[in-house]
Formats: C-alpha cells, sequence, structure tokens
C-alpha cells in the first residue's frame, strides 16, 4: 500500500511544479531532491508491502515512508491552500506573505529531506537492506485489456443437493407461511445458494438492508405504491400497506444476511401468513436466527466443500472457464492439490486463490511460489481465509490496490454504483495517465481487473456489459478495513468524535450518532468524507472549511443539510462535491472558486437558480443537476450572470434541465462528452434554436437521453438530426412527443444497442419494419401511448441479437407476432397496459434462451391462450405472480 501512496504523490508533485513552476521556483531544488528520495524509495516498497505483516522491522520501515510521504503532501498542499487563502490582500501585503510562507516552505521540506536520510540509513543499519527493488515490469500502468464478462454462474459447484434440499422446504406443501433459513460462515456460498433457488423458482427478490428499504423494495416489485408514496411513507405505513397487499397473495421473499433477531421481529409483522404456501427464505451466519424465526423448520447448514469438489472450482476458475472438462496439466496436479488443500473447502478462498493463479505462467516454479507464500500465510490459526485473501491482495499491482481498499469504505453488504465509484478513483488520485486515454476509461479497466481478480463480485451488468454495480464480500471487505487501519488509509465511524485518530487521511461516517463539527479538528490531515449516516448535523459544513481545510472529496448524498456556506469555496483542493438528494434550494456563488473541482452532483435537490461562477470549473468532468424535486425549479434561470457551457471542455458527463443554455453553439463545444441527459422544459421548447446542431458534433456521446421534466410528459421534444455519424452512441433514450416518429434507419446509430422510445405520438405503421434491422441492438423498450397499431410483426432474421423486448402502453394492439428465426436470443420479453392483446406467437414460449416472460394487466383471452401453450395448471399460474402472469425457464 506504501507502493501506492508513493506512486500517487509523485505524480501529483510532477503535476505542481509543472503547473505552478513560478510559485515553486525557489523551492524548486528541495523539492526535486524530495522527489528523487521517494523514488529510490518506491522501488523497495513492492516486496516490503507484502513481508511487513511478520518482520516488525520492515513494517516500521514501511509505514515510516507513509507517514513522511502523507506529511510531505500536507506540507505542499497546506502551502497551496495559505497562498490561495490570501490572494484578497493588497499586492504589497500579498509579496510579503509570499516570501513568509515560501520560506517556511522550503524549511518544512528540508526537513522531510533529512527524515528522508535517516530512514534510508535505518534500512542498512538495522537490516532491512535485503529487500530487492521492484522489476521495472511492475511499474508501469499495464495497456489496455477488454475481457469477456465474467459468468458467476460457471464457477457453482458443490451445492446442486444442497439447492434440492432447500427447495424441498419451500414447497413442501405445508399451508402456513413457513421460515427457510440458509445458515454457515461467510465464504461458505449462503448468497449464491439463495440466488440459485430464488432463479429455479417464481419468486419476489427483495434483498436490501434495512428495514424501511426492505419494504420499500418488496412494495415497488409488486407495484403497489405511486411514485409519491414512496417518498412520503413511513416504515409502518409501507409495513400495513404491504401486509394488506400480501394478505391475498401466495408470496416468496429472499432476504440476504440477517445478523438480528430484533430485525424479523420488525419484518415478519408484515409478511402475513394466510395458510396458502408462502414462504420467507433468509441466509444468516447464525442459525440461531433461522430458529428464531421460525422454530418447526430445521435451518438448512452449508458445510464446506469435498476435496473432489474443491479441486473442481479450482479447475474451472483456472483452465478452460464454464468447461466441464477442465484439466490440469500432470506436473501441476500435485502443486495444485497442496494449494486447494491449504483451502479448507472454503469457496471463496478457492476462487480468489484460483483468480490469483489464472494470471500466474503455468509453470511448477510460478506455483511452488504461491505454494510457499500460501504456507507462511496460512500457518496462524483461524484467520488462514483472510491469509489466503492477503496473498491476492499483495499480489495486486500497486494501481489497483487503492481502488480495492476504497471499496471497503462502503457500508457492509452494499450495492456500490461503479459510475460513483470510478468517479471517486479519479478525484482521489488513484487513476495515473495511460497514453490518451481518459481517466475514466483506466478506471473501469481496473474495475474489471478488480472482477477478474475475484476480488469484488458483479452485482448488476448493461446490456453492453459494463459493469453497473458491484459488492463485496463480508471477508473481502475485513481484509480491506483491516489494511486500510494498518496503513491510515481510511477509519469508519458512527460518527466524528474525540476518537477520530489525528493522522486519518479518509473517513466514512456510517449509521450512529450525531455528528459534531466541534470534533473535526483531530482530523486536520483529512482528505475525504464519505457519509451514509443520516445523523450527520445540519449545521457541520459552517465550521469544516476552517476545520478540514485540505479536503478532496465531501460525499454528502442524501444527508440532511439545508443549505451550503459561502466559505466551501475555500477548500481549493476539493475535486468531487456530491449534494445529491439533499434539501439544499441553492449554491453559493464562492462555488467558482472550486478551481480543482471535477465532479459537482446537485441532483434531486431543492435548488431553483444556479450561480453563473459554475461556468468558471475548468476542470469539471461530471455535472449533474437533474431530477430536482421542486416542480418550479427554474435552472434556466442564473444569478450574476448568463448561463453558458461553453468554458466546460473537459465535460464526459452532463445532465442539466434544458434551457436557455442549450441554445447557439455552446453545447457543441463540448466534444469530449460522453453522457448527457437533459430533462427537457416547456422553456426549452421555445429556446432550442441551434441545440440538434450542436448534438450533431457531439460524435463522442456513447448515452444521450432527452426526458420530460418533473411534469412535463407532453412536451414537444426538438428536431433532431440523423446519429448516423455518432458510431459510440450506444444508449439512446427520447421521451416524450417527437416532432415525427423516426421511421428511417439512417437516423438511429449504427452501433445501439440500448433504445427506449417513449412517445406520444399518432402511430400507425409498424416500428418493427426499421427496428428490427439495427445490428446490435440488445434492449428495446416502446411505450406509444398515442399509438394506432393493432398488429407488430418481428420477421424471420429481425433482432439477431436482442435479449429484452419491453413493450408498454400500445392500447390498441391485439397481435404480436414474432417469425420463426427473429429474436433467436431474446431472454426476457416484458409486455403491459396493453388491454386489447390477444395473441403472443407460440413459438416464443418454446425458444430454449427465453428467461422470463412478464404480462401486465393482460386480457383474458391471453393468459387462456397462454395456459393452452404452456400447459400450466391455471391455479399456479393465478399464484406464481403478484401483478399479472410470470412465466420464468426452468
Amino acid at each position: 500500500m506504501a507502493e501506492s501512496i508513493v506512486t500517487v504523490f509523485l505524480e501529483k508533485l510532477t503535476d505542481l511544479l509543472s503547473q505552478e513552476a513560478f510559485l515553486l521556483s525557489r523551492v524548486e531544488e528541495q523539492v526535486k531532491l524530495l522527489s528523487s528520495e521517494l523514488e529510490w524509495m518506491r522501488l523497495f516498497l513492492k516486496d516490503a508491502d507484502a513481508k511487513r505483516r511478520y518482520d516488525p522491522r520492515i513494517k516500521l520501515w514501511v509505514s515510516q515512508i507513509r507517514d513522511v510521504t502523507y506529511e510531505a503532501e500536507d506540507v505542499i498542499d497546506g502551502f497551496m491552500f495559505e497562498m490561495n487563502h490570501q490572494q484578497q490582500g493588497s499586492l504589497k501585503c500579498l509579496k510579503f506573505l509570499k516570501l513568509r510562507f515560501v520560506h517556511k516552505l522550503e524549511s518544512r521540506i528540508r526537513e522531510i529531506n533529512t527524515k528522508i536520510e535517516k530512514i534510508m540509513a535505518n534500512k542498512s543499519r538495522y537490516g532491512v537492506e535485503t529487500l530487492p527493488a521492484a522489476s521495472s515490469s511492475n511499474e508501469v500502468v499495464p495497456q489496455k485489456e477488454k475481457r469477456a464478462p465474467i459468468v458467476e454462474d460457471i464457477n457453482v459447484v458443490g451445492i446442486q443437493e444442497d439447492a434440492k434440499s432447500v427447495k424441498q422446504k419451500l414447497l413442501n406443501g405445508e399451508m402456513r407461511r413457513a421460515v427457510v433459513s440458509i445458515v454457515g460462515m461467510g465464504g461458505l456460498g449462503k448468497t449464491t445458494l439463495a440466488k440459485k433457488v430464488y432463479n429455479d423458482n417464481d419468486a419476489s427478490n427483495a434483498l436490501i438492508y434495512t428495514i424501511r428499504e426492505l419494504l420499500l423494495g418488496v412494495a415497488v416489485c409488486v407495484r403497489i405504491l405511486s411514485e409519491e408514496e414512496r417518498s412520503k411513507m413511513n416504515e409502518s405505513e409501507l409495513g400495513n400497506r404491504l401486509r394488506d397487499y400480501l394478505t391475498t397473495k401466495k408470496y416468496l421473499i429472499v432476504m440476504d444476511d440477517m445478523w438480528r433477531n430484533e430485525a424479523w421481529d420488525r419484518l415478519g409483522l408484515y409478511f402475513p401468513d394466510s395458510v396458502n404456501g408462502s414462504r420467507v427464505l433468509i441466509t444468516s451466519r447464525n442459525k440461531e436466527i433461522g430458529l428464531y424465526a421460525d422454530p418447526q423448520t430445521i435451518p438448512h447448514e452449508l458445510s464446506f466443500l469435498t476435496e473432489e469438489e474443491s479441486w473442481e472450482l479450482f479447475l474451472k476458475k483456472i483452465f478452460l472457464a464454464g468447461s466441464a472438462n477442465a484439466v490440469c496439466p500432470r506436473e501441476l496436479e500435485e502443486l495444485g492439490k497442496k494449494i486447494v488443500a491449504n483451502c479448507g473447502g472454503l469457496p471463496l478462498a478457492i476462487v480468489v486463490l484460483g483468480g490469483l493463479l489464472s494470471r500466474k505462467e503455468k509453470t511448477p516454479l510460478s506455483w511452488q511460489k504461491v505454494l510457499d507464500s500460501l504456507t507462511w500465510h496460512l500457518n496462524q490459526g483461524p484467520d488462514s481465509c483472510l491469509g489466503v485473501l492477503a496473498l491476492s491482495y499483495n499480489d495486486m499491482p500497486y494501481y489497483l490496490k487503492s481502488c480495492f481498499l476504497y471499496c471497503g469504505l462502503f457500508p457492509e453488504d452494499s450495492e456500490i454504483r461503479t459510475d460513483k465509484l470510478i468517479l471517486l478513483w479519479v478525484a482521489e488520485g488513484f487513476i495515473q495517465r495511460r497514453g490518451e486515454e481518459i481517466a475514466e476509461d483506466v478506471a473501469e479497466d481496473h474495475l474489471q481487473e478488480l472482477v477478474h481478480r475475484s476480488m469484488i463480485q458483479v452485482a448488476d451488468r448493461d446490456f453492453d456489459g459494463r459493469v453497473m454495480s458491484c459488492r463485496m464480500h463480508d471477508l473481502l471487505r475485513d481484509l480491506a478495513i483491516s489494511e486500510a487501519k494498518d496503513t491510515k488509509f481510511f477509519e469508519g465511524y458512527e460518527s466524528i468524535d474525540s476518537r477520530s485518530p489525528v493522522s486519518v487521511r479518509r473517513l466514512t461516517i456510517h449509521q450512529g450518532k450525531k455528528t459534531n463539527s466541534e470534533h473535526l479538528h483531530t482530523s486536520r490531515s483529512l482528505r475525504s468524507i464519505i457519509c451514509f449516516s443520516k445523523c450527520f448535523q445540519k449545521n457541520i459544513l459552517r465550521s469544516l472549511h476552517r476545520r478540514v481545510k485540505l479536503l478532496t472529496v465531501l460525499d454528502l448524498e442524501r444527508m440532511p443539510i439545508s443549505s451550503v456556506p459561502e466559505g466551501i469555496g475555500e477548500l481549493i483542493h476539493l475535486k468531487y462535491l456530491c449534494l445529491r438528494g439533499t434539501r439544499i434550494k441553492s449554491l453559493p456563488s464562492s462555488i467558482g472558486h472550486l478551481t480543482n473541482l471535477q465532479t459537482l452532483d446537485f441532483g434531486s435537490t431543492l435548488i431553483e437558480i444556479i450561480p453563473s461562477t459554475i461556468w468558471k470549473l475548468h476542470h469539471l468532468r461530471y455535472l449533474n443537476g437533474q431530477g430536482v424535486v421542486s416542480s418550479q425549479s427554474v435552472i434556466d434561470k442564473c444569478r450574476d450572470g448568463p448561463l453558458s457551457v461553453d468554458n466546460l471542455t473537459n465535460l464526459q458527463s452532463l445532465g442539466l434541465r434544458a434551457g436557455s443554455w442549450c441554445c447557439g453553439e455552446g453545447l457543441g463545444k463540448l466534444i469530449e462528452l460522453r453522457e448527457l441527459t437533459i430533462a427537457w422544459t416547456r422553456i426549452a421548447q421555445t429556446k432550442n434554436h441551434g441545440f440538434s446542431e450542436s448534438v450533431k458534433k457531439l460524435t463522442a456521446l456513447q448515452s444521450l437521453c432527452l426526458c420530460p421534466a418533473l411534469g412535463g410528459d407532453m412536451l414537444t421534444l426538438p428536431h433532431l438530426l440523423p446519429f448516423s455519424d455518432h458510431t459510440c452512441l450506444y444508449h439512446l433514450n427520447l421521451s416524450g412527443r417527437l416532432e415525427r416518429f423516426p421511421d428511417e434507419i439512417e437516423f438511429y446509430p449504427p452501433n445501439l444497442i440500448s433504445l427506449k422510445l417513449q412517445c406520444w405520438n399518432i402511430i400507425e405503421q409498424d416500428p418493427m419494419v426499421t427496428l428490427e434491422k439495427l445490428p446490435n441492438l440488445r434492449f428495446l423498450g416502446l411505450s406509444l401511448y398515442s399509438s394506432m397499431l393493432k398488429k407488430m410483426v418481428c420477421t424471420s432474421g429481425g433482432f439477431q441479437q436482442l435479449e429484452t423486448l419491453d413493450l408498454w402502453s400500445l392500447k390498441e394492439l391485439k397481435e404480436l407476432i414474432v417469425e420463426e428465426g427473429a429474436m433467436p436470443d431474446l431472454k426476457d420479453l416484458v409486455i403491459g397496459n396493453c388491454p386489447e392483446m390477444k395473441r403472443v406467437s407460440h413459438g416464443l414460449l418454446q425458444r430454449k434462451n427465453l428467461q422470463h416472460l412478464r404480462l401486465y394487466d393482460f386480457s383474458p383471452e391471453l393468459i387462456d391462450e397462454l395456459s393452452r401453450i404452456e400447459g400450466e395448471d391455471p391455479e399456479r399460474i393465478r399464484l406464481a405472480t403478484t401483478h399479472g402472469w410470470r412465466h420464468t425457464a426452468s
């Protein structure tokens, strides 16, 4: 980890010398000496980092390097802060202060260089000099590597009998509401088993982690709440509404990783026992929780994998992933079985080790080295699995270690949005330059590499294969937290208080007592505050800029704050500011002083007017102001100047309410833009001159969404020119009244993957005639509210890559015909609010790839038709769903 810390600081130092050459000219010699000494130290750190756990001399030496690097960073950043703070003074005063600060900086750096000399001398004096220098191949970021999406299901081994046993308990014929539990230690595969059972049975999934969110998740699944009710109802109101609804239904609800009996006490109240065979499936590390929830049902206890199962899983992870005939070379078999034996049948340990070895040379020497290190790591009793995980962590290149540890900041069992995670990595400085690639692309490759190494798990993927969200296994998160605390990388607290260490760099605040700003003086070197606790005091920001001057990241998403003080403009090092979902109504004009800001997110707030100074933030890469709660918001207005995006030429992602900024040529200058989301307004209908021409110039776009702002469903969208030049535009979402429905193939981007059209145009011609010709389309969502179509036909050879078809609100549609040879890869078919539909092609249900068919607000004729085709028992069909008819492939 120290290697990563030193590397990140060295790159920062290089950039600073280039950008502030005049300011630092008087101390250039000392700064270059500092850089040179740290470069030498870095060469020895890769091996030292791995060995510090077991050699106190190495641990002390590494910690001294880390601390002196942090100290140097604080000194230089503090100097830049003070210089910026004094800019408001008179020129004479400024000149005097500048000389004083420069002299102080030179003195401090000289002291640091002296410390470094002593640290290097101690390396030899106390016998640490045997550490080899790392090879140059480990010092550079590897070239961009594209990998096929990982299919975790192929690694499932040894749970077939477990799945059969759990399913028997779920389907044993008992009419009472039973609670079936899967119990065992972390890493055994409880969640994997629950997921397999769920996918083999028709059910409603609710893997949510707080009581209210779990209830809300179930309520959303069964579609019993309006958008307004979702945000206003408390836990009790949600629970009562859900209980009333479930009373007449047969249901299966899955809850993952339950820790407390009290949680079941609160949840069980809302899952009624209507004596109709309903089930609740839970997983827990504690057998007693399963017995507490249902004393009549014996919990299913997961056992460790057998030697044969462990070996099979090991081979699948390393050789021929997905193949049933994975074979280990004879010369590696003995070594491989010794490695597997050390895993003790724990699936997580085997998968992680397999991920490590899959990247190694398939030679006895390479595997022997891993085995030797493994024995070293595993010779200390009960924490052997953490030793295995630590081996994989130590084997990571330096640029991945910070990214991995950062995932441990997030709450246990949380699903981490990867778009947010990548922005945080970039802001923290973890992502180094790699040729001409943009930082976000490099970060996405790092994410894929962590997935490939089995250090994080994919929670959800987009249709183009990109990871949308991820999560950490409990044991891996434990490892990250342990390592982070040991290296002062971050600390997690229920609040900021007097116990917070002075030298902590990052602070994550989880659910707990009120956070008091008076305690922030204990963390003057703090660089990041990331909050997940809604107990965060709303007035904490008032003095934040005086107490924590060097902040780089401030994440207050969904915190109960209502204002942002003018003093926030003094946090000149700030690169990431998230205020999404807060109650703030305005941004201070001083925000224009945050010249290093890369991410500004004030979406879903109450902001009505934004300051014109926001357009000075030339380094912005991500700007989100969409989804404001107030229907009176007028983002088109701007305080103290015009609204313009001309200067934000580094933007990668932009999401705003439409306004005058859409006019003219300003938008067309954002040629680096990859994501553009505009909430269309009535004002924009009259102020969109030049909009189409600007969009035409944005050929780097990967995603474009034009949708109505709050209360603007019937708005007319601007005329759009054909997207034939947008070869990178993969996602297109148009919602509103179109000038005319686009029925020419030339209108659509040539490589389109996902298309969502919601329009109020009167449509008489079948759009499938055009859309089925899109060669790369995988998702198609059509909501045609004024359509007059009575029949849709997908002809043979059409939609060759389509995986999901989502049809809504075609009120006159009676028939969907899919000819043989059309949609060969279709997996999901959703049809909703098509009350006149009486027929779906018989061949659809016989498709081997079709996994889910969901119908909502259907006609009685259609359900009779489907029952005859599928040969299902009508009673089972009625009970198998909560809001319509749902078929899941076996």
